[in-house]
């Protein structure tokens, strides 16, 4: 059926979008921004971590808002093991943003066990129970795809496809939830093609294939601050 009245039309839109969304709330006095993931996550609170660039650039721009940032990362972690911490270490700190970034280990470890990964449904369920359950204190979630087990080109890493796919399944939650998608996965291909003429393994983004160095902690920083702070 059409709508004649525009404003009708405006409505109709406005009711289709998720209400969660909060992609152009700004930043504001006194937010507590929790950065929930892995030991990426964990190294990340370093002197030259990803967490450490927003927080001094946050402090830097928004000088009067005094902005807390937490990082709570801890190395290994899958989905499974942030449902099981998700209280102690995030809602607990009673935050206003929670930034999550996961999905790793969640493919790595399932790389020769699969027993020891997570598998997609788990993956994909394990995301939606997380963001609820900070949803449902009115905290922002940002969530974050994720980055790379290897830095090849065009897919050629040995597992490329499959993180391919479990990025696709942070979209698809993202897009479900109304949480404000930061693709990473998307920021790190991009950069690479451009950025790695020798088709390293290891070494434009990261120091292992996986683990950032200065350059990737710079760029991870950049590509979150693009959907923290716009």
């Amino acid at each position: 059926m059409r709508l004649r009245n525009p404003l009708l039309a405006l409505a109709a839109f406005a009711l289709a979008v998720p209400t969660a969304c909060a992609a152009d709330e700004p930043l504001k006095k006194a937010d507590k921004i929790v950065f929930l993931g892995d030991s990426i996550t964990q190294g990340g609170v370093g002197p030259k971590g990803y967490v450490t660039v927003i927080k001094n650039a946050l402090a830097e721009k928004h000088k009067d808002l005094a902005i807390e940032v937490i990082g709570a990362g801890i190395s290994g972690n899958k989905v499974p093991d942030l449902q099981r911490r998700l209280e102690k270490d995030v809602l607990a700190k009673k935050p206003t943003v929670v930034v999550i970034y996961i999905g790793i280990n969640d493919v790595w470890h399932g790389e020769k066990d699969p027993a020891r990964g997570t598998t997609p449904d788990k993956f994909e369920a394990g995301l939606k129970e997380i963001i609820g359950k900070i949803q449902e204190t009115k905290a922002r979630v940002i969530l974050c795809t994720p980055t790379v087990i290897g830095e090849k080109k065009s897919g050629t890493n040995a597992l490329d496809a499959k993180l391919d796919e479990y990025a696709e399944i942070s979209r698809k939650v993202a897009k479900d939830t109304g949480s404000q998608l930061c693709d990473l996965r998307k920021a790190f291909a991009d950069h690479l093609a451009k950025n790695n003429a020798d088709d390293k393994e290891k070494g434009v983004l990261t120091g292992d294939r996986v683990h950032l160095n200065d350059a990737g902690n710079k760029l991870v920083a950049e590509t979150i601050l693009g959907v923290l702070d716009k």
